[in-house]
């Protein structure tokens, strides 16, 4: 609230019983349980994970349950709860390697080694409503257990990475058409945009924060705009795949990391067309999305961002809003753009007069120099 607006503190607690009264509904019909948005609501509880900041799938559901389905709003509860949270230092890079991939798929090869997974998918359902499941009715019984891909399971120590699953992108590295990514330096605190001002320009590991924090519906629109020639990205996916990968933390009296737990993501690998520039050959260039929980939709989007951002660094033209990191970086935020919008509906009164009067006055003036006559303030 503005300091210049008094009162109306009778009105707002009032306006949060009737909140809470119609995020309850229906007394007659059980209230919704946490476990059954985690469970039953994954996608919706995965999206507030990634865009929250937080790995936490039981706040996200209380987040989404809170805000009524809202999940911007949840998005914006759950970031809240995690600034109060204590923070213990960084987990060490997670190894996709080795992730137990549940779903996994590529656009570039129909063999690749440890195979295809379809997985839980929307892409191959006909988009017809499943009527069973009105009124607490269950779905058809599903076909075979899901899969779990990797290395030692598919093709036993033929991938010579130790039975992790060869990833398509390392085939097109090694044969040298497909560019090459350095690592991250092993010391020094990594660059964190939850606690550093986001500012342009910013090098690409913050880029990636940004956008994995980003707007799902935002960078799916920043795509399209590029696919369809609004930039210069059209991708074929490399790889995409689902699942848990261990997390691990360098305890400072151990000396050495250990496994705290794991976490689901999806990663998504995407090549593109190169013409070469800015001293590089011809080849296909990367674009890299990661993001908490099953979100295939955000990690593809933001893999094709990511790539729409590098025009610069590869010499290409910018033709597209994808191509700008100050338009797309300092947009994509829905906590802070969800704010500043919204801001609006509260009280603007002094604001308001003050260009009123300052209307007037130059009506007057306008008036005065023979312009339109000014109505009376009884028509107004």
């Amino acid at each position: 609230m503005y300091v210049a607006v008094k009162g109306g503190q009778k009105a707002i607690t009032e306006a949060h019983k009737l909140l809470e009264e119609t995020r309850r509904g229906d007394l007659s019909v059980p209230e919704i349980s946490l476990a059954q948005i985690q469970n039953q609501m994954g996608l919706a509880v995965d999206r507030v994970q990634a865009e929250g900041s937080l790995y936490a799938p039981k706040l996200a559901a209380l987040a989404t349950k809170q805000a009524k389905g809202d999940l911007v709003e949840a998005i914006f509860l759950l970031r809240a709860a995690r600034a109060s949270l204590k923070r213990f230092g960084y987990s060490e890079p997670i190894e996709t390697a080795s992730m137990r991939a549940r779903r996994r798929v590529s656009g570039t090869f129909k063999d690749i080694p440890g195979g295809q997974i379809l997985g839980p998918t929307f892409d191959y359902t006909h988009r017809l409503l499943k009527r069973s499941l009105m009124d607490g009715g269950q779905a058809p019984p599903g076909g075979a257990p899901i899969p779990i891909a990797k290395g030692p399971g598919a093709q036993p120590g033929a991938d010579g990475l130790g039975g992790e699953l060869l990833g398509v992108a390392t085939i097109l590295e090694r044969e040298g058409i497909l560019e090459t990514v350095g690592t991250a330096p092993e010391d020094g605190e990594p660059f964190d945009l939850t606690r550093q001002p986001l500012e342009v320009p910013l090098a690409r590991p913050g880029r990636l924060q940004a956008l994995a924090r980003a707007d799902e519906g935002f960078l799916l629109a920043l795509a399209y705009s590029s696919q369809r020639g609004f930039g210069s990205v059209h991708p074929f996916v490399a790889e995409l795949k689902l699942g848990p990968v261990e997390l691990g933390f360098r305890a400072p009296e151990l000396g050495m990391p250990i496994t705290v737990g794991e976490i689901e993501v999806t990663e998504c690998q995407t090549a593109n067309q190169f013409k070469g520039g800015a001293g590089k050959p011809p080849m296909f260039t990367r674009g890299y999305g990661l993001t908490f929980g099953h979100n295939e939709r955000k990690a593809l989007s933001m893999a094709i961002v990511d790539r729409a951002l590098r025009a610069g660094e590869l010499g290409e033209a910018i033709k597209g809003p994808a191509q700008n990191p100050e338009f797309v970086l300092y947009h994509g935020d829905n906590v802070e753009a969800s704010g500043f919008v919204s801001h609006i509906k509260l009280p603007h009164y002094v604001d308001f007069q003050a260009e009123l009067s300052m209307l007037r006055a130059m009506r007057k003036k306008f008036n005065g120099s023979g312009g339109p006559p000014e109505p009376d303030d009884k028509d107004e």
